[in-house]
């Protein structure tokens, strides 16, 4: 999994992109020119910007919780890591993704795929939320290569 980056990384830290009416995902409405005004992404998807990153997924560990390979997490450091919540998680240094179990005194980490056995942790292991993931990016259409 790549390292954090900030979300915003522009000169003034604005995205802006149109927004247009709510289209139904059933029957086709008429077409018509719905724009209604520009939006910062920022105010859509970031919490805390101060606390806000942006990972890029490597692997199928989550498939089962729509996080696919390639995708991008928003993580927010400042969300509380509760039970249930898909959490960035530093295992012994090294970066995950995973759906953390917190009960009773219990703490694992469960994949979203069943190919994955829960992380359990053992004396002197060493494991730590990073983040929460507030935000999954995937992009559907992928740009050709450049010839």
């Amino acid at each position: 999994m790549s390292r954090p980056i900030p979300f915003a990384d522009d000169a003034d830290g604005s995205y802006l992109i149109e927004v247009l009416a709510k289209v139904p995902a059933g029957f086709p409405s008429p077409a018509q020119d719905h724009t209604q005004k520009r939006i910062d992404l920022n105010d859509v998807l970031v919490l805390n910007p101060i606390a806000t990153f942006l990972f890029q997924i490597e692997g199928d560990s989550m498939v089962d919780a729509r996080i696919f390979d390639g995708d991008r997490l928003i993580v927010d450091r400042s969300v509380e890591a509760a039970h249930g919540r898909i959490v960035l998680a530093c295992i012994d240094d090294e970066f995950t993704v995973k759906r953390l179990y917190k009960r009773a005194g219990i703490v694992r980490l469960h994949a979203a795929n069943p190919a994955y056995e829960p992380i359990t942790f053992v004396e002197g292991q060493e494991m730590r939320v990073w983040g929460v993931v507030t935000w999954n990016l995937r992009q559907l259409l992928h740009p050709r290569k450049q010839r």
